[in-house]
């Protein structure tokens, strides 16, 4: 007789009791059917369709190209799969920035077209207006903080944020802001490690770190770097549990060979 195992989809609600009993939050990038179906199997608690997609999936050297339309075509993808993880996507670059209505048609688009669970945006004082109207609107909002891909030519480098006292300290208010407009999480990327604790120690709602040290209250990666399918990226707070390149790239190499020896197909292979 089969055992059916009951899953408990993931919403805000659990993950501030995750928080509240110190127990750390898993999230990692999903953009497809196939690795989302892996990752809510595996048992992942958050999974975000990242603007990163612009990099990872399409190539393109920042995430400021990804286009709203193809957010929402990765997103539902990766909402057919998933009958456990909290889904989070990203508002991609011009979706929100400096329009706050622009900002909530933006959400209620991915929300009613993809089925996501809540939106992410990178800022924080410049884009609380932004964030309420999202949230008024009934729909979930993560906020982004320290290293913001989508300002990197504001920036001008993707190196540690708020090192300095006069960053760390408007860090410091921007997440109190964030928090108070009714942000669930915030995601602190490639900040000081001690910067990371006193942060998320600060606020009743979790936080997830991406190169913020261990003490915040999940951590994220994106999936492809995770399993070695990114060649030569390997920053500090990297870890790679696979190669998935060098694996794939011998499959690869071997199906070649077969191929062109016509070892592929043999008799059992064809009909």
């Amino acid at each position: 007789m089969s055992v059916h195992k009951e899953i408990k989809r993931i919403t805000t609600h659990i993950l501030q009791e995750m928080k509240q009993r110190g127990e750390k939050i898993s999230m990692l990038t999903a953009y497809d059917y196939s690795m989302a179906t892996i990752l809510d199997d595996a048992g992942l608690d958050v999974l975000l369709v990242g603007d990163s997609a612009s990099n990872v999936m399409a190539g393109h050297e920042t995430t400021l190209p990804i286009t709203l339309d193809q957010m929402i075509y990765h997103a539902a993808s990766v909402i057919r799969a998933v009958k456990r993880a909290f889904v989070v996507v990203d508002l991609p670059f011009g979706s929100y920035q400096g329009n706050s209505k622009e900002a909530l048609n933006s959400a209620i688009r991915i929300m009613k077209e993809s089925g996501a669970h809540g939106v992410k945006l990178e800022g924080g004082e410049e884009i609380i207006e932004s964030v309420q109207r999202i949230i008024t609107a009934g729909i979930p909002v993560m906020g982004h903080l320290g290293l913001t891909p989508q300002s990197i030519y504001k920036f001008g480098t993707y190196t540690v944020r708020a090192k300095e006292e006069e960053e760390a300290n408007k860090l410091k208010t921007d997440v109190l802001a964030l928090q108070a407009a009714g942000c669930f999480a915030i995601v602190l990327e490639k900040i000081p490690a001690a910067l990371g604790k006193e942060v998320s120690e600060s606020l009743h709602i979790p936080t997830i770190g991406i190169g913020a040290g261990p003490d915040c209250d999940g951590q994220v990666l994106v999936v492809n770097d995770m399993i070695g399918l990114t060649k030569g990226f390997k920053p500090r707070f990297l870890r790679q549990y696979i190669n998935l390149y060098d694996e794939i790239l011998d499959a690869a190499q071997s199906y070649i060979r077969d191929v062109k020896s016509n070892d592929f197909p043999n008799d059992k292979e064809q009909y």
